[in-house]
């Protein structure tokens, strides 16, 4: 079986880098284009949470910002939590291997 995703598309907002006890986790979200256009005329966009872990994440917090276009290879995850009210959390999202920088930062 295979778990395998490329996407191409721009963060929609600046990463987050946070501590999963002692590994460092980055996580961002991407607006990815739809292959086709509504019915106005436009493109749609799906819009996917991705988590680099480790080193990679820490490239990634380093380097990207909002507006960037990257291209992400990884795989696809569903995770799930309880929470202090006994209610049963999901949350689907894609884990990065790979994350190559399609464009260059805007100079300051």
């Amino acid at each position: 079986m295979v778990n395998n995703v490329v996407l191409v598309g721009r963060l929609v907002k600046d990463p987050e880098l946070k501590q999963a006890g002692e590994t460092p986790v980055c996580s961002f979200v991407l607006a990815v284009d739809r292959n086709y256009k509504n019915s106005e005329g436009e493109r749609e966009a799906d819009f996917l949470p991705v988590v680099a872990w480790r080193k990679l994440g820490e490239i990634c917090a380093e380097n990207l910002s909002k507006g960037r276009l990257v291209a992400v290879t990884g795989r696809i995850q569903v995770r799930n939590w309880e929470d202090e009210t006994s209610q049963r959390h999901y949350v689907t999202e894609i884990v990065a291997e790979e994350v190559r920088f399609l464009d260059r930062p805007k100079e300051a």
